[in-house]
């Protein structure tokens, strides 16, 4: 009997990819497969991994023995994770592994537009010296920059712009994690209380955050209006967070810019791209390569190694499209003997009950012999007498409910 087959529709590092081996994992690697290609061969798969190759409901749909789906960066929006929740397939990102490298090019692009470093070169490559024309510039040293989207990238855009010398603004928000909190005060983060405040004095302004029904378009007009007429938008994120008609005009009005990503930019890693945008002269702008490094892909590759395996495990982790919030009416508490069959008969009394699972954990405690306690979030709240039978069966220690989102009143 094999083991999982996993397909590989985008380059990887192969040799990274042979830690697989002792998950008994078979692979293929097929970088040339675009998304056409793939309902009709996904389906002997149990687990595909995809860098920019976009999955459709089709392909998801004709993986009749598909499992889960990693893409192996930060965003998931390639995928769709409708059609994978659907049909029960886990979407798993890898982030954070290439986000150095995504800083250092953001601070790259904000060097190049402050010292002109692509007009330098182009007029040496002409012959031309103009050490006069490009002296000019302003320096970033005690710059204010305002980094929209403080996740792991914009942290690192942060620690780098803090190490020259420029302060730096992100917008405070109170459920970032303990972790993040601790980097923001490390890293010396000043918070604003929301995004006009953020813009009002930035000389600044980094983009970081994800492709998104709510972020397209949210660099447009208003947005321009409260920067300073030299101010600097560095944008390596998402072409279409940015209204580029608007950026055009503000463009026009002196705004300079450092790009990594416009709207409707080639798919292909060659082709023509005629864009407004691209060729203003106010913009610098690289091909979409912020995470485009040696170090950053092998990151990547070991990163989504780490995601397979823990997968294979057991232990699924990076899950994009699971439910992050309890659901139900009512929590469940059931203490018990690690015994085989203990939870089929709790199970069983909520069948005979009516009664929906939507959620559902076991842990186990410490100890050779130690017990072990489920948490089962309901769709509707058990009865006490319901309760006292859960109670009465073989190797239940305790029941206990916590009530959820719909009955607040205290258990019975």
């Amino acid at each position: 009997m094999t083991g999982p087959r996993i397909l590989f529709a985008d380059a990887l590092d192969a040799e990274r990819l042979r830690a697989l081996d002792a998950e008994g994992a078979v692979f293929s690697v097929e970088p040339h497969l675009e998304a056409g290609d793939l309902p009709g061969r996904i389906g002997e798969f149990d687990g595909l991994v995809v860098r920019s190759t976009k999955v459709t409901a089709e392909t998801i749909e004709s993986g009749r023995r598909l499992q889960f789906i990693v893409r192996a960066g930060a965003g998931v929006d390639n995928i769709d994770t409708t059609a994978a929740s659907r049909a029960g397939v886990y979407v798993c990102n890898v982030p954070g592994r290439n986000a150095v490298a995504v800083a250092e090019l953001t601070l790259g692009l904000l060097l190049a537009i402050d010292r002109r470093i692509p007009d330098n070169v182009a007029d040496l490559r002409d012959g031309i010296w103009n050490k006069g024309r490009y002296s000019e510039a302003d320096g970033i040293h005690g710059k204010n920059l305002a980094i929209v989207g403080l996740g792991s990238i914009g942290l690192e855009v942060a620690r780098r712009a803090k190490a020259f010398g420029m302060t730096v603004t992100a917008i405070r928000k109170d459920d970032r994690g303990e972790s993040t909190q601790s980097r923001i005060r490390s890293i010396g983060i000043r918070l604003a209380e929301d995004l006009p405040s953020l813009l009002s004095d930035a000389d600044v302004v980094s983009v970081h955050v994800p492709n998104h029904p709510d972020t397209a378009g949210m660099v447009n007009a208003e947005f321009l209006s409260r920067l300073p007429t030299r101010a600097i938008l560095l944008n390596t994120s998402r072409g279409e967070v940015v209204d580029e008609a608007a950026l055009l005009v503000a463009l026009d009005a002196g705004l300079r810019a450092g790009l990594d990503v416009f709207a409707g930019e080639p798919k292909a890693k060659e082709g023509t791209f005629d864009s407004p945008v691209a060729r203003h002269p106010n913009v610098v702008g690289t091909h979409h390569i912020g995470a485009s490094t040696e170090q950053a892909q092998r990151s990547v590759a070991d990163g989504t190694v780490d995601t397979i395996r823990a997968f294979l495990q057991g232990r699924p982790v990076n899950v994009v499209n699971l439910e992050q919030e309890p659901t139900g009416v009512a929590c469940l508490v059931v203490k018990h003997h690690d015994r085989v069959g203990v939870l089929a008969s709790v199970l069983d009394e909520l069948r005979a009950n009516e009664i929906n699972v939507q959620q559902m954990q076991n842990q186990l405690f410490d100890g050779d012999d130690g017990a072990a306690v489920a948490t089962i979030h309901l769709g509707s709240r058990p009865e006490k007498a319901l309760l006292d039978d859960l109670a009465g069966l073989p190797n239940v220690l305790d029941v206990g409910v916590i009530p959820t989102s719909a009955q607040p009143e205290e258990a019975p």
